[in-house]
């Protein structure tokens, strides 16, 4: 691979650590212990949900002990999130909530978090540790396209872009021809952006002409939804800039629950001064050890306004130990959701398998969409795909037919394949949708 100048193998060195940053792993789990305690018993005492489900469970705050204490209290579902709506979570006077986020609600009543000050500066804080982890340095200017609002990315990002002491450029998502524009006049070194609207922007900038690798761009920190390696090495190559995961949730905090070190981009180590991570079996809740795969739980050791205890993600990872910070461990790049799966047949199927296939299949976009219907009483998967520009008819006939053998010797379900002109598909500016459910019910 070519560069340009900036360099992509160099990744920014680690500045100076903060202190949660450099703890030992003796001294961060009794911080953690601590934090659990004072965690507990303030759900108990200020939720009524909590005291129900505790006493329900058999559970009180003194009841924890140790750490592995937290799997005999109850797990949080999103559920019970929209049963109490709108401030039934609230552990605090509404006098002192600062702020308020809410999820979309399209499924439902939507989820609302509630935010202390102190809440506030703590979240600022981690995103600023975020984006030094990285790469992001003081100074910098960061082109901020997550969306403002009740979502909680471009807030989030925003407060913590200052509080590094970065210069934020807060353009929200969509109108991507100026996106483009401010890119290369306003010369930003960091962009914060989902990774497939990063895509449509790659591609607004070969529409007009410009080459993508000549932007002043070196840091892309990527989150609220899951995308491969394959999607990295794409975004990679063709903007010649560091492609790093950030996760969170709003139910949890926002972006900044855990982050990807530029240094290493190994998987997000989880900033466990602040959150309890757990992995549990899907299907009945058992923890599993570090290393297994489940689903991941977070319980906050920090939040005022709204402390979530063992809260549900419906993410499928795994715990690793740490490498660039050693103290925290690492969750691997989510693969999927439990509530994103398509049982196809008997197989289990995630999008991003499907996407890793697309953005390996050479004369395929990573654009595409997974449509599920029915056809005579059985399932069937139908992959609508755009061809890249350069691609002839006869490569696209050739790449429809290697992505459907790909997709039958690595997953082990029989798809179709609809290689599409480009641009044909609908562009996200916020979280994308992948899969569409046509099925006849």
């Amino acid at each position: 691979m070519t560069t340009i100048g900036k360099r992509l193998g160099d990744a920014p060195a680690p500045e100076t650590l903060d202190a949660a940053e450099r703890m030992s792993v003796d001294e961060l789990r009794a911080l953690q212990l601590t934090r659990l305690q004072w965690t507990l018993r303030h759900a108990y005492d200020n939720v009524p949900h909590y005291r129900r489900s505790f006493d329900a469970a058999g559970v009180r705050p003194e009841d924890c002990r140790s750490l592995a204490d937290i799997a005999h209290f109850p797990m949080t579902t999103k559920a019970d999130l929209r049963d109490n709506y709108p401030y039934g979570m609230f552990a605090v006077p509404q006098a002192e909530v600062r702020r308020i986020h809410a999820s979309s609600g399209t499924t439902g009543r939507p989820t609302v978090v509630g935010y202390t000050a102190q809440d506030i500066d703590d979240w600022a804080g981690l995103i600023a540790r975020s984006i030094r982890a990285a790469g992001g340095r003081p100074g910098q200017r960061v082109h901020n396209a997550y969306g403002y609002g009740l979502f909680t990315g471009g807030l989030g990002a925003h407060y913590g872009i200052e509080r590094l002491g970065a210069t934020a450029i807060p353009i929200s998502g969509g109108m991507t021809p100026r996106q483009v524009q401010l890119i290369m006049d306003f010369e930003p070194d960091v962009i914060m952006v989902t990774p497939s609207y990063l895509l449509t922007i790659i591609d607004e900038f070969e529409r007009q002409g410009i080459d993508p690798r000549s932007s002043t761009l070196k840091v892309g920190i990527f989150g609220a939804e899951p995308w491969t390696e394959q999607m990295r090495l794409e975004i990679e190559d063709r903007m010649d800039i560091h492609a790093v995961d950030i996760y969170g949730l709003s139910e949890v905090m926002g972006p900044g629950v855990s982050q990807e070190c530029v240094e290493t981009k190994d998987g997000l180590h989880v900033w466990e001064d602040h959150f309890l991570p757990e992995v549990v079996d899907p299907l009945d809740g058992t923890p599993l050890p570090d290393g297994d795969e489940g689903e991941l739980l977070f319980t906050s050791l920090t939040k005022q306004a709204l402390p979530i205890i063992r809260y549900r993600t419906r993410d499928l990872t795994r715990l690793l130990p740490g490498t660039a910070r050693p103290a925290m461990r690492r969750m691997q790049k989510i693969t999927g959701r439990s509530d994103d799966m398509i049982i196809l047949r008997g197989v289990n199927v995630f999008p991003t398998q499907i996407e890793e296939i697309v953005l390996r299949t050479p004369g395929l976009s990573p654009h595409f969409q997974l449509h599920l219907t029915t056809q005579g009483r059985l399932d069937a998967l139908g992959v609508r795909v755009e061809a890249r520009p350069d691609a002839s008819p006869t490569d696209r006939v050739t790449a429809a037919a290697a992505l459907v053998t790909a997709v039958k010797d690595t997953v082990g379900v029989t798809v179709t394949c609809e290689v599409l002109d480009p641009d044909t598909l609908e562009r996200s500016v916020g979280k994308l949708k992948r899969l569409y459910d046509e099925r006849t019910r």
